[in-house]
């Protein structure tokens, strides 16, 4: 198990680094970054090969290897065992609202999808080219791991915590979180380019990324062990009712709807009316939720439209959601199956709650758009 004070004290940066070796004049490729950010080796002819000599990518690596393995062991692994056991064969999108750069846990969920479609108020940022780079790794790479102390450790990113750490330095943004997730994850990244929605909710490419659009992002795809290429959107749009009916975005998700939902640690923001489109969207659209508390009230889950299977413990919201609290959510949970992982807020494994709900034979996927209406608490 990684000791939890070694590695946010070389999180900080309180080690020192050798120089940088020199760079090499042509661009790495997104692959090749991705590994290199997550700890992996690149390519024997990649021009960041130089770079793993730098002892403060050796300490990267160490520090990764540990904290990737442990997440492996405490949590990703069993959530994989979890999946393949209970979330039936559905569809090949993925809807995870509310994740910012959380690859990690929609493929550890959804291992098998073909799309998966992230969304967050951050920034994915544009990646430099590492090899081009002046100076030492050791402050950019400290930096990153930084920001994945808490989604490492607990399962979640802290949004405030999440939007200092990724505008800072020269790796910002989530795309470099993203590259992490998906190298640590086994996949190879074949094709990157940033995107925007038009007005129609159509993916166009961000020609001009200083213009102030709504829904903007990154699209990459990849492959897997089987080769087979997946595609990975990331938009930072607003998902409050406001923003999405100006951004476009559920209009650009129903192309690929239906689909599978997650939705972990997301504050409640599904509980109030400002955030009714998204959750009437994932109803409308979704074969399948996984979701913690935090994620669609039980009150709106029709019980002839689906079936309910609690798996876990609730013990309520953190102090700081108490008013969150929900009765029929704890009389569901007394009969629930047990998990051996903890997840979400209440990250410890006797406290954490998942509700997989599965719509039931004959209930049409595309009834309506947006229309599923609450049932009475």
């Amino acid at each position: 198990m990684l000791d939890r004070r070694t590695f946010i004290a070389a999180a900080t940066g309180l080690f020192v680094a050798a120089a940088a070796p020199a760079r090499a004049a042509e661009t790495a490729s997104a692959d090749d970054t991705a590994r290199f950010l997550a700890g992996l080796p690149p390519s024997d002819e990649s021009p960041l090969a130089p770079l793993t000599k730098d002892p403060a990518w050796q300490e990267h690596v160490r520090l990764f290897d540990a904290a990737f393995e442990e997440a492996e062991h405490s949590q990703l692994a069993h959530i994989r065992a979890w999946s393949g056991s209970n979330i039936p064969p559905s569809r090949p999108t993925v809807f995870y609202m509310f994740s910012g750069p959380d690859f990690l846990y929609a493929n550890a969920f959804y291992p098998n999808a073909k799309t998966y479609v992230l969304s967050g108020l951050e920034s994915a940022g544009a990646m430099r080219d590492l090899a081009t780079l002046r100076g030492s790794l050791a402050p950019d790479l400290s930096r990153l791991r930084t920001s994945l102390r808490w989604i490492l450790h607990y399962s979640y990113f802290i949004t405030s915590q999440m939007g200092s750490d990724l505008h800072r330095g020269r790796l910002n943004g989530t795309l470099p979180i993203l590259y992490v997730f998906l190298a640590r994850s086994g996949k190879t990244v074949r094709e990157v380019a940033p995107v925007r929605l038009d007005d129609q909710g159509a993916v166009e490419p961000d020609v001009d990324g200083a213009r102030r659009v709504p829904a903007r992002g990154v699209k990459i795809v990849f492959a897997g062990s089987d080769g087979e290429p997946r595609t990975l959107y990331y938009f930072s749009t607003n998902l409050a009712n406001g923003g999405v009916a100006n951004s476009k975005f559920l209009t650009f998700c129903e192309t690929l709807a239906p689909g599978e939902g997650l939705v972990k640690s997301a504050s409640y923001l599904l509980h109030s009316g400002g955030f009714s489109k998204v959750r009437e969207f994932l109803l409308a659209n979704s074969a399948v939720m996984v979701q913690d508390d935090t994620g669609i009230p039980l009150a709106h889950y029709d019980p002839q439209r689906w079936d309910l299977q609690p798996f876990g413990h609730y013990v309520g919201p953190i102090a700081v959601f108490r008013g969150r609290y929900q009765a029929k959510y704890a009389a569901l949970f007394k009969s629930s199956q047990p998990i051996d992982f903890g997840i979400g807020y209440r990250w410890r494994p006797n406290q954490s709650n998942l509700l997989l709900a599965i719509k039931k034979p004959g209930i049409s996927l595309s009834e309506s758009s947006y229309g599923v209406a609450a049932v009475t608490p």
